[in-house]
């Protein structure tokens, strides 16, 4: 049932002046409870009391920098979020223009090693398929049993998984998984007859990726390594 509002002002009744007069005097703080209601307001610049003077338009000014000082962080914040992102954007074309220009598997495994840590930010960057040992893999490319890609991210329905604060896995990152503080996984599922594979990236900083980050652009660059990789297994 809804709170019948007391305050509300009947259509064509206005309170007279005595009236509002009144209310205010048994309401000591409406202007505590309504602060936006003293800024429209036109009081004289000095109010005189029994106390001495008071000075309303002091109040209205301090509000109006309060507001003005919220919407001067709020749009720095904006601007700062705004340049974070496009820097992000502008690393993962890069990466991307990178990984495209790879002639092989072989160079793409390089490529993801050596180029991706140094364009994305990171300290490590590794391309791992489930070759299950077989065959001769390029030494850059690291080879997983078969079904770790759905041990390593949880499931089968998970495309990615963010580590915020857990040492890097061994069967990843190999001998610099000690040094991995923070890491993020993307299934990569090129089709055909290519096997599943990962793309991780893993830093040494806590915090770099943490769940509730968002994942497009790290999507984005795994889809174009899929891409490659059907390219050159098909």
């Amino acid at each position: 049932m809804a709170r019948k509002n007391t305050d509300a002002v009947p259509a064509g009744n206005p309170p007279t002046e005595e009236q509002v007069v009144e209310y205010l005097r048994r309401t000591p703080d409406f202007l505590l409870r309504h602060p936006d209601v003293a800024v429209t307001l036109s009081p004289p610049s000095r109010w005189p009391d029994q106390d001495g003077v008071v000075d309303m338009q002091a109040f209205m000014i301090e509000h109006l920098k309060a507001e003005v000082e919220r919407l001067k962080m709020a749009a720095e914040h904006i601007i700062h979020t705004t340049r974070v992102n496009m820097a992000i954007q502008n690393r993962t074309h890069q990466a991307v223009i990178a990984l495209l220009a790879a002639p092989a598997l072989a160079d793409l495994a390089v490529v993801v090693g050596d180029a991706l840590p140094g364009l994305l930010a990171v300290d490590a960057a590794v391309l791992c398929l489930e070759t299950g040992g077989e065959g001769v893999l390029p030494a850059a490319l690291r080879g997983l049993e078969p079904g770790s890609v759905d041990r390593l991210l949880g499931g089968r329905a998970r495309t990615c998984a963010l580590n915020d604060e857990m040492p890097g896995d061994p069967a990843v990152f190999g001998d610099a998984s000690a040094q991995i503080r923070s890491s993020a996984m993307v299934r990569l599922a090129p089709g055909g007859d290519a096997p599943a594979g990962l793309l991780a990236l893993g830093s040494r900083q806590g915090q770099t990726f943490h769940t509730g980050q968002g994942t497009d652009l790290l999507t984005f660059l795994a889809g174009v390594a899929e891409n490659c990789i059907r390219r050159f297994l098909t």
